[in-house]
């Protein structure tokens, strides 16, 4: 059972020589709740990251996952967790099934045919579940990346941002898989640097600046920061996501690809991240 909090993060800092990236880094992560941490680039989210997965050692403060400290007890927190970086962790030579078998095996666990089986089926990918992983188009490689995160079940998962680079219909498919995760008690620290996505997601947002959190809270409390904007009656526009999805048709769970479909060429492979949580 996720221990409460799921995260804990109390003054924690890291400098790279004289750069300060965080300075002092403070918050709670509910369990079974999605966390969003929101940041431009260069904020220090990945650096976070890196130091709750227990990649990275902070030079002061202290952090437990899943009631673990990241420090002392670096191996609990790894069984505890799942990383799933800002590059799709596949292999694009295997089959979506095969690269779901191989991280079964590495995480040494009975049945990996079967866990293949049930997380293809589960993320709408069991038509491709037999083709190379190169031919998947964004969004099936993406969803394919978070499902082979959750082999073990692994109570905690870390999502750094997951829609980086993909188009609108695959961005909407990751955040529905996402919304899953946390309706099934899965806890999500999600960082981003799109406003809209930690908007659609997110429990609750901190707000990462120059190495610090500058604001933290439901998105209620964010925007009672401001005033009241004046009760104005304008007629409503569809956005150019409403125009998009209604030219291109529903992307909820039909989206196959095929051997032209688009995919993430040139974006360096994170299978050695996967690696190094097993």
């Amino acid at each position: 059972m996720t221990r409460k909090p799921a995260i804990r993060v109390t003054g924690i800092e890291k400098s790279f020589k004289d750069v300060e990236v965080l300075r002092g880094v403070d918050f709670d992560v509910e369990a079974g709740s999605i966390f969003a941490l929101l940041g431009s680039n260069g904020a220090g989210k990945t650096t976070l990251v890196r130091i709750l997965s227990t990649l990275l050692k902070a030079d002061a403060g202290t952090a437990t996952v899943h009631g673990f400290d990241v420090g002392a007890r670096a191996s609990d927190v790894r069984e505890s967790i799942s990383l799933t970086g800002q590059f799709a962790a596949v292999d694009e030579v295997l089959s979506g099934r095969e690269n779901l078998v191989l991280i079964a095996k590495l995480r040494h666990l009975k049945g990996p045919g079967a866990i293949a089986e049930e997380l293809l089926a589960r993320f709408s990918l069991a038509d491709a579940g037999d083709r190379k992983a190169a031919t998947y188009s964004g969004g099936m490689r993406r969803r394919l990346d978070i499902a082979m995160s959750l082999i073990g079940n692994p109570p905690i998962i870390f999502l750094d941002e997951p829609t980086n680079g993909l188009d609108p219909q695959a961005r909407i498919e990751v955040w529905q898989t996402v919304k899953k995760l946390a309706s099934q008690g899965t806890t999500v620290l999600l960082t981003t640097q799109y406003l809209d996505e930690a908007e659609q997601l997110a429990d609750r947002i901190a707000i990462l600046h120059r190495g610090t959190i500058i604001q933290n809270g439901t998105l209620a409390e964010l925007k009672k920061l401001l005033p009241a904007a004046p009760v104005e009656y304008v007629e409503k526009q569809p956005s150019l996501e409403d125009v998009f999805l209604a030219l291109v048709g529903d992307t909820g769970e039909t989206d196959t690809g095929g051997p032209g479909a688009i995919t993430d060429d040139g974006t360096e492979s994170d299978v050695q991240t996967q690696k190094e949580i097993q």
